[in-house]
């Protein structure tokens, strides 16, 4: 088997006032990366749109009615809140993100796939229940992870989450679930201000790796080699989700940590590992953040050539 690439030209579509750094450049430097050489064997897929019913698992019926009824002219730009915007283009971008995790998640459990990864933006991990904010507009991984549950009777699903921002969404969409498992490093204090390692979930289900601004290699890997993945062990997931932003690398411009390409590897590597151990290798990763354009497109080709590796062994 190899590595299911999934995305959709929709996602190029969703637009952002000049000057704002969750831009379509982003998605196109991490396509152009994943483009042939060691990384060919990718399997191309074009992502379906996310359903109602599916939105619904995760998020409330006020905001799925708010994001795919919106109407905005092309052209100009409706105001979530004071970083999050949507174009004309933004809701079938958001369906076509979330529906992406969702077919990854089918095709890796019909084994048409060994794993997959999901280039595919506006980014989710911010959008909460009941309120898209911080770029994101429906929570793609919590989407999937519950559409995992309804559709192939799986009860124990992981996210773990490396973006340098906490995912203060899917946490939120976790807490009360013991059987949905949320493990995030990031920079604390940041954005969203959420992810301290008090916040634990109904049944310590939500586990919180925070690190302080310019933190490294060594701290990260730390982290996860002593708390992260500890937990993940300890949870035995039937399916393993992972949120990859890669706004925690030195260059990024948004953040403070100092973290590189193979950091973002390694960690890839472990957490398949795990899935190897626990659920038949099933790993869906889902594009988060990277506003470093090359950094962003340097360290989404070493994770996606860890699972391309590990999908074959």
């Amino acid at each position: 088997m190899t590595t299911g690439l999934f995305t959709h030209g929709a996602c190029f579509r969703h637009a952002t006032p000049p000057g704002h750094p969750e831009r379509i450049e982003r998605l196109k430097a991490v396509v152009e990366a994943l483009d042939g050489g060691s990384l060919s064997g990718l399997r191309h897929f074009e992502a379906a749109r996310a359903n109602r019913a599916s939105l619904l698992a995760a998020h409330d019926d006020a905001l799925v009615e708010a994001i795919i009824g919106a109407e905005i002219p092309e052209g100009e730009f409706a105001r979530i809140d004071a970083d999050t915007f949507m174009s004309a283009g933004s809701a079938e971008a958001a369906l076509r993100a979330a529906g992406a995790v969702i077919q990854a998640i089918d095709a890796v459990m019909a084994a048409d796939v060994g794993n997959a990864f999901c280039a595919v933006r506006p980014p989710g991990h911010h959008a909460e229940r009941s309120r898209a904010m911080g770029f994101c507009l429906f929570n793609s991984v919590a989407v999937g992870a519950l559409h995992a549950r309804a559709k192939h009777g799986l009860e124990r699903i992981a996210v773990v989450d490396f973006d340098v921002h906490h995912g203060n969404g899917t946490q939120d969409i976790f807490w009360s679930d013991a059987n949905l498992f949320y493990a995030s490093t990031h920079q604390f204090p940041l954005y969203p201000g959420t992810g301290s390692r008090s916040e634990r979930g109904v049944a310590g289900n939500i586990v919180n790796a925070p690190l302080v601004p310019g933190a490294g290699s060594e701290e990260f890997r730390t982290a996860f080699d002593d708390i992260v993945l500890p937990a993940l062990e300890h949870f035995s997931p039937q399916f393993v989700l992972i949120s990859a932003g890669f706004d925690a690398h030195a260059a990024d411009p948004l953040a403070s940590l100092e973290l590189r390409e193979d950091d973002f590897a390694w960690a890839t590597d472990r957490l398949c590992d795990i899935a190897a151990r626990h659920c038949s290798s099933r790993v869906v990763s889902a594009l988060e953040g990277g506003y470093d354009l090359h950094a962003l497109a340097s360290s989404a080709a070493a994770h996606v050539q860890v699972l391309l590796q590990k999908s074959v062994t």
